[in-house]
């Protein structure tokens, strides 16, 4: 059965609130569509944390974009996402137009400061994540979902909206959902048809680096030491290393002795700029 495409907030808040009325929880996936296999598992996720019906958003959200970055670019494949949304069992997909989100006068935009300013991806995209707040907080209040699914390949994201839904005392749980992976271990990405058949060929090497350090730090290897080795694995791979950090699983600040720990990095193969992260947990 196909889902339901709203595409103006009232349609979207009745066809939730036919939902209600059969007394099912409400589960939303945010997406920018181009929908891979990574997408479409947040749906499994979703219910098993309790939803019993699903909503996702495909909205290309030009405000999380700087004017360097690829937003006319971004692949965009809305038929082939609905056709893989409805073999999903996905009961409605939003799909708002820019105007429907940003109408004339607009004029507010969120601010969000701790995970947001941890000096990753922030250092290279400045204003990227008011975009992603401000967005995420006008989908919650679009849908009113009982719980919202995150992607955990966006770890800094993920953070991002945790801190905002407590801050602002959003009553939408937030979930993780597990990296979903190549065989070759190359997080599942919107952006990896950009790389070349050579550059696929080089890029697990991040996630391939990624797990040698955790491996090292667990097994007691100064955090100083394991980094330099991951940095020199992923250069001369052929990458261009953004960062490469290990932080604290929830604030990513610095990571404190027996805390939980995450590894994360951005780097650039080609044209392409990939990020990833691992679970480091902690000595």
């Amino acid at each position: 059965m196909s889902p339901f495409i709203a595409r103006t907030i009232a349609d979207l808040r009745a066809a939730v609130a036919d939902l209600r009325k059969q007394g099912a929880r409400i589960g939303l996936a945010p997406t920018m569509g181009a929908l891979h296999a990574g997408h479409v598992a947040l749906t499994d996720v979703a219910r098993a944390a309790g939803a019993d019906r699903l909503v996702v958003s495909i909205f290309v959200n030009p405000t999380q974009f700087a004017p360097h970055e690829d937003f006319a670019k971004y692949p965009r494949s809305f038929e082939a996402d609905v056709e893989k949304l409805a073999a999903a069992g996905v009961d409605v997909v939003y799909a708002p137009t820019p105007e429907t989100m940003y109408p004339d006068g607009f004029a507010t935009t969120i601010a969000p400061g701790g995970p947001a300013l941890a000096g990753l991806e922030d250092r290279f995209r400045p204003t990227h994540f008011a975009g992603v707040a401000t967005v995420v907080a006008k989908l919650f209040t679009q849908c009113a979902p009982d719980l919202a699914v995150f992607g955990e390949k966006d770890f800094q994201q993920l953070a991002v909206i945790r801190r905002m839904s407590a801050d602002l005392d959003l009553p939408v749980r937030i979930v993780g959902a597990p990296t979903v992976r190549e065989a070759d271990g190359l997080a599942l990405s919107s952006r990896n048809v950009y790389l070349s058949a050579q550059e696929r060929a080089q890029a697990p090497a991040l996630h391939a680096a990624l797990q040698d350090c955790a491996s090292r730090l667990r097994a007691g290897a100064a955090a100083q030491d394991a980094l330099a080795l991951a940095q020199g694995a992923i250069e001369k791979a052929g990458f261009t290393l953004d960062y490469l950090e290990l932080r604290d699983a929830e604030s990513l600040g610095a990571p404190a002795a027996g805390g939980r720990w995450r590894l994360l990095a951005a780097a650039r193969l080609g044209g392409t700029r990939l990020i990833d992260n691992i679970d480091a947990r902690g000595p």
